[in-house]
């Protein structure tokens, strides 16, 4: 009897002009792609194609003391260079920092019907963090170039066996490989960093 195809969603976080850049994939395919400045409808969009999991590329919680999340430090001693949340009071006072404060408006959203992980495994629908460059470093095993960001993403992707021919931008690659990193989760095979105080970064195992 085979197993029933889940829908996962990866979703890239831009500001306010930019929005945000959703993909879906359905077992090994990619069946759609959105992009929209309204987290509303972003979140619509997911419940619409029922995902199971979703997988956001920005912080989903705030630096406690403002240098660096745990999770982003244990990445880092990995040799993964990633970005340092701030604090939210922070993030209020510098316009660099405004597509942050935009992802913590989608999962503000998310969380009604997808409650963020806190480290344990748990089923059911269910929002994660996840990086991109994270990810691929995960996939090929070993710390990969982070530029040039879209041919090595794309190379990653292609080699694994994926079709992404209609994902011509970073931020549909990116996506894509966040909604790669929610199929993983949904499976069991994931790696995680951080607590439960600052958030946790989830990549494939």
């Amino acid at each position: 009897m085979s197993q029933p195809v889940h829908t996962v969603v990866g979703i890239d976080v831009g500001g306010e002009r930019k929005g945000f850049h959703a993909v879906a994939l359905r077992g090994e395919i990619f069946v759609d792609k959105t992009t929209n400045t309204n987290a509303a409808k972003i979140v619509d969009w997911c419940l619409g194609h029922k995902a199971i999991i979703v997988a956001v590329d920005a912080p989903c919680k705030w630096s406690k003391d403002g240098s660096s999340r745990l999770a982003e430090r244990e990445l880092m001693k990995r040799g993964i260079w990633c970005f340092s949340s701030p604090t939210r009071q922070k993030a209020l006072l510098h316009d660099f920092y405004k597509w942050v404060l935009n992802g913590e408006k989608l999962y503000r959203l998310l969380v009604k019907n997808y409650p963020l992980f806190e480290g344990k495994d748990r089923k059911g629908l269910a929002c994660i963090e996840t990086f991109p460059h994270a990810i691929v470093c995960a996939i090929e095993g070993k710390v990969v170039p982070a530029k040039p960001k879209l041919k090595v993403r794309r190379d990653i992707m292609q080699n694994r066996g994926y079709d992404i021919s209609e994902l011509s931008s970073i931020d549909y690659v990116d996506a894509a490989l966040c909604a790669v990193t929610a199929e993983e989760f949904r499976k069991g095979n994931y790696q995680k960093f951080g607590d439960c105080e600052e958030g946790f970064i989830v990549v494939p195992a």
